[in-house]
Protein backbone atom coordinates (compact mmCIF):
# COMPACT_ATOMS: atom_id res chain seq x y z
CA UNK A 1 0.00 0.00 0.00
CA UNK A 2 1.21 3.50 -0.90
CA UNK A 3 -0.29 6.98 -0.63
CA UNK A 4 0.34 10.15 -2.63
CA UNK A 5 -1.29 13.59 -2.53
CA UNK A 6 -2.59 14.53 -5.98
CA UNK A 7 -5.17 17.09 -7.13
CA UNK A 8 -5.84 18.00 -3.50
CA UNK A 9 -6.63 14.48 -2.24
CA UNK A 10 -4.61 11.56 -0.87
CA UNK A 11 -4.79 8.60 -3.24
CA UNK A 12 -4.23 5.01 -2.14
CA UNK A 13 -2.50 2.81 -4.73
CA UNK A 14 -0.39 -0.31 -5.21
CA UNK A 15 2.41 -1.09 -7.68
CA UNK A 16 4.11 -4.39 -8.49
CA UNK A 17 6.41 -5.76 -11.17
CA UNK A 18 8.43 -3.93 -13.77
CA UNK A 19 8.42 -3.33 -17.51
CA UNK A 20 5.48 -2.04 -19.53
CA UNK A 21 3.11 -0.10 -17.22
CA UNK A 22 -0.49 -1.29 -16.89
CA UNK A 23 -3.03 0.64 -14.79
CA UNK A 24 -6.33 -1.01 -13.86
CA UNK A 25 -9.25 0.84 -12.26
CA UNK A 26 -12.00 -0.82 -10.22
CA UNK A 27 -15.77 -0.74 -10.56
CA UNK A 28 -18.19 1.43 -8.59
CA UNK A 29 -18.37 0.30 -4.97
CA UNK A 30 -15.23 -1.85 -5.28
CA UNK A 31 -11.59 -1.06 -4.45
CA UNK A 32 -8.16 -1.69 -5.93
CA UNK A 33 -8.12 -4.98 -4.01
CA UNK A 34 -10.29 -6.56 -6.69
CA UNK A 35 -7.11 -6.67 -8.82
CA UNK A 36 -4.92 -8.41 -6.20
CA UNK A 37 -5.02 -11.63 -8.21
CA UNK A 38 -3.70 -9.83 -11.27
CA UNK A 39 -0.73 -8.50 -9.29
CA UNK A 40 0.15 -12.16 -8.68
CA UNK A 41 -0.64 -13.34 -12.22
CA UNK A 42 1.38 -10.64 -13.96
CA UNK A 43 4.30 -11.06 -11.56
CA UNK A 44 7.39 -9.21 -12.76
CA UNK A 45 6.39 -9.31 -16.42
CA UNK A 46 4.49 -6.02 -16.28
CA UNK A 47 4.40 -3.04 -13.94
CA UNK A 48 0.84 -3.21 -12.63
CA UNK A 49 -0.68 -0.13 -10.98
CA UNK A 50 -4.02 -0.33 -9.15
CA UNK A 51 -5.70 2.40 -7.10
CA UNK A 52 -8.78 3.49 -5.18
CA UNK A 53 -10.83 6.16 -6.94
CA UNK A 54 -12.36 9.14 -5.15
CA UNK A 55 -14.90 8.10 -2.55
CA UNK A 56 -13.68 4.50 -2.59
CA UNK A 57 -11.44 2.37 -0.41
CA UNK A 58 -8.71 4.23 1.43
CA UNK A 59 -8.44 7.18 -0.97
CA UNK A 60 -9.54 10.45 0.59
CA UNK A 61 -13.26 11.21 0.38
CA UNK A 62 -13.90 14.96 0.05
CA UNK A 63 -17.00 16.33 1.77
CA UNK A 64 -17.83 18.56 -1.19
CA UNK A 65 -20.00 16.66 -3.72
CA UNK A 66 -18.60 18.89 -6.49
CA UNK A 67 -15.27 17.08 -6.04
CA UNK A 68 -16.62 13.95 -7.75
CA UNK A 69 -16.87 13.66 -11.54
CA UNK A 70 -15.62 11.68 -14.51
CA UNK A 71 -13.35 14.58 -15.43
CA UNK A 72 -11.74 14.69 -11.99
CA UNK A 73 -11.28 10.90 -12.02
CA UNK A 74 -9.57 11.15 -15.41
CA UNK A 75 -7.36 13.90 -13.95
CA UNK A 76 -6.51 11.67 -10.97
CA UNK A 77 -5.51 8.84 -13.33
CA UNK A 78 -3.21 11.16 -15.25
CA UNK A 79 -1.70 12.65 -12.08
CA UNK A 80 -1.02 9.19 -10.60
CA UNK A 81 0.71 7.99 -13.76
CA UNK A 82 2.82 11.15 -13.88
CA UNK A 83 3.72 10.84 -10.19
CA UNK A 84 4.99 7.33 -10.93
CA UNK A 85 7.03 8.56 -13.89
CA UNK A 86 4.78 6.91 -16.49
CA UNK A 87 4.28 8.77 -19.76
CA UNK A 88 2.42 5.95 -21.58
CA UNK A 89 0.60 2.91 -20.23
CA UNK A 90 -1.90 0.20 -20.99
CA UNK A 91 -5.06 1.64 -19.44
CA UNK A 92 -8.01 -0.42 -18.33
CA UNK A 93 -10.67 -1.16 -15.78
CA UNK A 94 -13.89 -2.94 -14.91
CA UNK A 95 -17.39 -1.44 -15.08
CA UNK A 96 -17.03 2.21 -13.96
CA UNK A 97 -13.26 1.73 -14.26
CA UNK A 98 -13.70 0.70 -17.89
CA UNK A 99 -15.84 3.76 -18.64
CA UNK A 100 -13.23 6.00 -17.00
CA UNK A 101 -10.52 4.31 -19.09
CA UNK A 102 -12.38 5.15 -22.30
CA UNK A 103 -12.82 8.73 -21.11
CA UNK A 104 -9.11 8.85 -20.27
CA UNK A 105 -8.18 7.78 -23.80
CA UNK A 106 -10.42 10.43 -25.35
CA UNK A 107 -8.82 13.10 -23.13
CA UNK A 108 -5.18 11.89 -23.30
CA UNK A 109 -4.69 9.53 -26.26
CA UNK A 110 -0.94 10.21 -26.27
CA UNK A 111 -0.66 8.48 -22.87
CA UNK A 112 -2.43 5.24 -23.88
CA UNK A 113 -0.64 2.29 -25.47
CA UNK A 114 -3.66 -0.02 -25.35
CA UNK A 115 -7.06 -0.37 -23.65
CA UNK A 116 -8.54 -3.17 -21.53
CA UNK A 117 -12.29 -2.74 -20.97
CA UNK A 118 -13.95 -5.32 -18.69
CA UNK A 119 -17.67 -5.86 -18.00
CA UNK A 120 -18.39 -2.24 -18.85
CA UNK A 121 -20.37 0.02 -21.15
CA UNK A 122 -19.79 3.23 -23.10
CA UNK A 123 -22.74 5.17 -21.71
CA UNK A 124 -25.82 6.25 -23.62
CA UNK A 125 -26.53 8.34 -26.67
CA UNK A 126 -30.26 8.28 -25.93
CA UNK A 127 -31.20 10.93 -23.33
CA UNK A 128 -34.06 8.87 -21.88
CA UNK A 129 -31.79 5.85 -21.33
CA UNK A 130 -29.20 8.10 -19.69
CA UNK A 131 -31.87 9.57 -17.42
CA UNK A 132 -32.98 6.09 -16.36
CA UNK A 133 -29.37 5.13 -15.56
CA UNK A 134 -28.87 8.32 -13.57
CA UNK A 135 -32.08 7.77 -11.63
CA UNK A 136 -30.69 4.41 -10.47
CA UNK A 137 -27.35 6.02 -9.57
CA UNK A 138 -29.07 8.70 -7.48
CA UNK A 139 -31.23 6.07 -5.77
CA UNK A 140 -28.08 4.14 -4.88
CA UNK A 141 -26.65 7.31 -3.35
CA UNK A 142 -29.82 7.89 -1.33
CA UNK A 143 -29.77 4.28 -0.08
CA UNK A 144 -26.15 4.67 1.07
CA UNK A 145 -27.01 7.84 2.95
CA UNK A 146 -30.01 6.19 4.59
CA UNK A 147 -28.56 2.75 5.38
CA UNK A 148 -24.79 3.12 5.20
CA UNK A 149 -22.69 0.37 3.67
CA UNK A 150 -25.47 -2.14 4.40
CA UNK A 151 -27.07 -0.76 1.22
CA UNK A 152 -24.50 -2.83 -0.73
CA UNK A 153 -26.01 -6.13 0.44
CA UNK A 154 -26.64 -8.47 -2.50
CA UNK A 155 -24.45 -6.48 -4.90
CA UNK A 156 -21.91 -8.06 -7.23
CA UNK A 157 -18.92 -9.93 -5.89
CA UNK A 158 -16.30 -7.18 -6.22
CA UNK A 159 -18.57 -4.84 -4.22
CA UNK A 160 -19.31 -7.36 -1.48
CA UNK A 161 -15.62 -8.12 -1.04
CA UNK A 162 -14.85 -4.39 -0.65
CA UNK A 163 -17.33 -3.87 2.19
CA UNK A 164 -14.76 -3.57 4.98
CA UNK A 165 -12.36 -1.38 3.05
CA UNK A 166 -14.25 1.87 2.40
CA UNK A 167 -13.71 5.02 4.46
CA UNK A 168 -17.31 6.20 4.28
CA UNK A 169 -20.73 5.53 2.81
CA UNK A 170 -21.10 9.27 2.18
CA UNK A 171 -18.07 9.28 -0.11
CA UNK A 172 -19.61 6.45 -2.12
CA UNK A 173 -22.90 8.36 -2.30
CA UNK A 174 -21.07 11.40 -3.69
CA UNK A 175 -19.29 9.12 -6.17
CA UNK A 176 -22.61 7.65 -7.32
CA UNK A 177 -24.02 11.09 -8.11
CA UNK A 178 -20.83 12.58 -9.54
CA UNK A 179 -18.96 9.68 -11.16
CA UNK A 180 -21.44 6.85 -11.79
CA UNK A 181 -24.12 9.19 -13.17
CA UNK A 182 -23.46 10.34 -16.73
CA UNK A 183 -23.73 13.80 -18.22
CA UNK A 184 -23.40 13.32 -21.99
CA UNK A 185 -22.72 10.90 -24.87
CA UNK A 186 -19.05 11.87 -25.31
CA UNK A 187 -17.66 8.39 -24.60
CA UNK A 188 -20.02 6.37 -26.79
CA UNK A 189 -19.64 8.94 -29.57
CA UNK A 190 -15.84 8.62 -29.37
CA UNK A 191 -15.51 4.83 -29.74
CA UNK A 192 -14.84 4.93 -33.49
CA UNK A 193 -11.96 7.36 -32.92
CA UNK A 194 -9.96 4.93 -30.75
CA UNK A 195 -6.71 4.01 -32.47
CA UNK A 196 -4.94 1.68 -30.03
CA UNK A 197 -5.19 -2.10 -29.53
CA UNK A 198 -8.26 -2.78 -27.40
CA UNK A 199 -9.34 -5.84 -25.45
CA UNK A 200 -13.00 -6.06 -24.39
CA UNK A 201 -13.73 -8.75 -21.77
CA UNK A 202 -17.15 -9.76 -20.42
CA UNK A 203 -18.55 -12.67 -18.43
CA UNK A 204 -21.16 -14.74 -20.25
CA UNK A 205 -23.42 -14.40 -17.17
CA UNK A 206 -23.11 -10.61 -17.00
CA UNK A 207 -26.48 -10.03 -18.66
CA UNK A 208 -26.68 -6.22 -18.44
CA UNK A 209 -23.22 -5.76 -19.94
CA UNK A 210 -23.02 -8.45 -22.63
CA UNK A 211 -24.67 -6.29 -25.29
CA UNK A 212 -22.71 -3.11 -24.39
CA UNK A 213 -19.42 -5.04 -24.59
CA UNK A 214 -20.37 -6.56 -27.93
CA UNK A 215 -21.30 -3.08 -29.16
CA UNK A 216 -17.96 -1.60 -28.06
CA UNK A 217 -16.03 -4.43 -29.73
CA UNK A 218 -17.80 -3.66 -33.01
CA UNK A 219 -17.39 0.11 -32.81
CA UNK A 220 -13.73 0.28 -31.70
CA UNK A 221 -11.57 -0.40 -34.77
CA UNK A 222 -9.76 -3.74 -34.45
CA UNK A 223 -11.01 -4.45 -30.92
CA UNK A 224 -10.82 -8.02 -29.60
CA UNK A 225 -13.84 -9.41 -27.71
CA UNK A 226 -13.34 -12.20 -25.16
CA UNK A 227 -16.36 -13.75 -23.42
CA UNK A 228 -15.42 -15.58 -20.22
CA UNK A 229 -17.55 -18.69 -19.62
CA UNK A 230 -19.08 -19.02 -16.16
CA UNK A 231 -18.29 -15.42 -15.15
CA UNK A 232 -20.62 -12.70 -13.97
CA UNK A 233 -19.93 -8.98 -13.60
CA UNK A 234 -16.43 -9.46 -12.13
CA UNK A 235 -14.87 -11.83 -14.66
CA UNK A 236 -11.43 -11.58 -13.04
CA UNK A 237 -12.82 -12.76 -9.68
CA UNK A 238 -15.34 -15.32 -10.96
CA UNK A 239 -12.99 -17.09 -13.39
CA UNK A 240 -9.49 -15.83 -12.57
CA UNK A 241 -7.52 -18.43 -14.53
CA UNK A 242 -9.47 -17.83 -17.74
CA UNK A 243 -9.34 -14.06 -17.24
CA UNK A 244 -5.59 -14.02 -16.59
CA UNK A 245 -4.97 -16.19 -19.64
CA UNK A 246 -6.87 -13.74 -21.85
CA UNK A 247 -5.19 -10.72 -20.21
CA UNK A 248 -1.64 -12.05 -20.61
CA UNK A 249 -2.26 -13.18 -24.18
CA UNK A 250 -3.35 -9.63 -25.05
CA UNK A 251 -0.49 -7.92 -23.21
CA UNK A 252 2.08 -10.29 -24.71
CA UNK A 253 0.73 -9.54 -28.20
CA UNK A 254 1.41 -5.80 -27.95
CA UNK A 255 4.37 -4.43 -29.96
CA UNK A 256 7.52 -4.13 -27.83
Amino acid sequence: MSRVKLNGIEIDYAVSGRGRPVILSHGYGATRRMWDGQHVALGDRYRLITWDMRGHGQTETPDDPAQYSTGLTVADTRALLQALGVSRAVVGGLSLGGYVSLAFYLAHPEMVEALIICDSGPGYRNADARTAWNTRAHQRAADLEARGLDAFGGRSREVREAMGHHRSAQGLAHAARGMLAQQDSRVIDGLAAIRVPTLVVVGDRDGPFLAPCQYMAKKIPGARLEVIAGAGHAANLDQPEAFDRVLLKFLDSLPS
